[in-house]
């Protein structure tokens, strides 16, 4: 047996291969089927996401699945030649490995990021409806489900925001304690404020106005969120009542300086508020930092959290490993005694079917025997078998875990003629 990861990540291809290669849900759906149906491919997923397109395969016999792969990609009218270069490609160990730190994140773009999980259990789903998964393809892409959710739990790889809009909640939180009922002011209409917005309103922000010079696409922005628009005119008087202020807009200079913050924070009564600045150059006066109750972070602040935090995650990433690696040589171990127990049982179907035709072959010449005798020659030909049986059970047990397990398995099988298991397309 063997198992094979040829694939694309944005560690290793460029967006415009990736996104050659990237399948939908019904490509992908009627994909992995297609794979797991070439000849010598016994089991076949497919995970497709933004950052990375990866072909997970088992076979038996066959010597290069990579190869079988590639005509089937070829097939498809994408481009192999031109993507060849960017292909990783992981076998048995390795490829367990990978498939393991994958689904755990540690191969992410952003370390320790959650969704990959979920991508990883789409494909499973994907491949268990196409009948595409049925053996050690099901252990091992399960196992990575646990394995990642031990990590979770026994690391810290998922704590702590690492992005800038979610770096901003987080500071919020602190702050505020509960987002709960909380306004939120948007000024300006950027990318990166409306991504902060999203965050924060989804953290319990439920009241939200946007303030733009030009009208209309505050009402674009303000609609997406199912917020308001307000003139700009009407800034100060959103200001006296908002709780957390998003600010991204091209002004030349400060929009709010510590001058007119004094003003607003008398006009607050000394309610806590907090700036998020994501402007370049800065929207808001740093110097507000000093009076009581009014909070400013700007790009670079959050960038250092954002940065730290990442620093942690990086930390934490090296204990993940150490459980990947725990866990892959623990799989590995399995794996070789699901390898080992088919041939078992065929070599013992085989021989046993031996002792059986030979008995009915001779069976004329016998005569008749008394069931005393007949349970006698029972006991002598069964006996016979499990003797001949037993040393290569033995040695198949033990080779298990030997390196060329793999190969004395393989002779086993040619030396007793035992047919491989039928490939399973239900």
């Amino acid at each position: 047996m063997s198992v094979l990861v040829l694939g694309l990540s944005h560690k290793t291809a460029p967006l415009e291969v990736r996104e050659r290669f990237a399948l939908g849900n019904e490509e992908a759906d009627a994909a992995v089927g297609e794979l797991a149906r070439l000849p010598g491919i016994e089991e076949a997923c497919i995970l497709s996401t933004c950052n990375r397109v990866e072909f997970l395969v088992r076979t038996e016999l066959e010597a290069s699945p990579e190869a079988r792969i590639l005509d089937f990609l070829e097939h498809r009218s994408l481009p192999i030649e031109e993507a060849q270069p960017f292909f990783y490609r992981y076998s048995d160990r390795e490829a367990v490995q990978h498939l393991f730190r994958v689904a755990a994140s540690l191969d992410s773009m952003v370390v320790g990021e959650p969704q990959i999980l979920g991508q990883v259990k789409e494909a499973y789903q994907r491949a268990k409806r196409a009948g595409s998964i049925h053996g050690p393809l099901d252990l091992l892409l399960t196992s990575s489900f646990r394995i990642a959710k031990r990590i979770r739990q026994e690391t810290g790889i998922g704590q702590m925001a690492v992005s800038i809009s979610y770096v901003a909640v987080e500071l919020a939180k602190k702050i505020f304690g509960d987002l709960d009922g909380l306004s939120i002011l948007i000024i300006g209409a950027g990318k990166m404020s409306e991504a902060t917005a999203r965050h924060l309103k989804a953290s319990g922000g439920n009241e939200l106005h946007v303030v733009n010079r030009t009208f209309k696409r505050a009402e674009e922005l303000a609609r997406r969120f199912n917020g308001k628009a307000a003139p700009y005119e009407q800034l100060f008087e959103l200001l006296a009542q908002a709780d957390i202020v998003i600010s991204s807009t091209g002004a030349p200079g400060y929009i709010l300086n510590k001058e007119a913050a004094l003003r607003l924070n008398a006009a607050r009564r000394n309610r806590p508020i907090f700036f998020v600045d994501i402007a370049v150059p800065r929207d808001i006066d740093p110097e507000i930092n000093t009076i009581d109750d009014m909070f400013v972070y700007d790009v670079d602040d959050l960038q250092q959290v954002a940065d730290a935090n990442l620093k942690h995650r990086r930390k934490e990433a090296q204990l993940a490993e150490a459980i990947v690696e725990e866990e892959v040589d623990a799989i590995m171990r399995k794996l070789k005694s699901v390898e080992v127990a088919p041939t078992i049982v065929s070599l013992n179907q085989s021989l046993e079917g031996i002792r059986v035709a030979e008995l009915e072959r001779f069976r004329s010449r016998l005569g008749a025997l008394t069931p005393a005798q007949e349970q006698a020659l029972e006991g002598l030909t069964k006996g016979l078998i499990n003797k001949i049986a037993h040393q290569p059970i033995i040695e198949l047990k033990q080779m298990a875990d030997h390196p060329e397990g793999a190969r004395f398995v393989e002779f086993v099988r040619r030396a007793f003629k035992l047919h491989h298991r039928p490939k399973n397309n239900d």
